[in-house]
């Protein structure tokens, strides 16, 4: 990959970068926020555990993707970026330009979501832990 190539998909990545943490940081202000309240009834009490339930859950995918991005410009500072771990083929520049975090190949991937869907719960914990959880159940692009 060419220099010019790899500092345009490390400034895409630092700009996720900065969204993701920019997303975490209002979700946390926002929890802040809702837990003060006296006169609330056992319904909003409910509906603001729901919430924080669901928040937490977007957290973890947001941390997450905040890890896929780190090790993507871990990545471009080794030099591995663009490379598949499945394959080591050249990953396509579009499919970085949808997804600068990608590790595998579209054919790599799909071949992994193929594998996911006929596969058992521990056999796909297997190849997740292998591959490092594809590219958050994104479609093949």
């Amino acid at each position: 990959m060419r220099k010019r190539d790899r500092e345009r998909f490390q400034t895409k990545l630092l700009d996720m970068r900065k969204e993701v943490l920019k997303g975490i940081a209002e979700d946390v202000k926002e929890g802040r926020e809702g837990e003060a309240g006296e006169g609330r009834d056992t319904y909003d009490i409910a509906s603001d555990e729901r919430d924080r339930e669901i928040n937490l859950l977007l957290g973890d995918r947001e941390r997450k993707k905040l890890q896929a991005i780190d090790e993507a410009l871990s990545r471009i500072e080794s030099a591995e970026y663009g490379v598949c771990e499945e394959c080591e083929g050249e990953i396509a520049s579009g499919r970085l330009l949808a997804m600068p975090f990608s590790r595998l190949c579209v054919t790599c991937q799909d071949e992994f979501e193929q594998a996911q869907r006929t596969m058992g719960p521990s056999d796909t914990l297997a190849i997740s832990a292998r591959v490092s959880g594809g590219d958050f159940g994104e479609e093949s692009t």
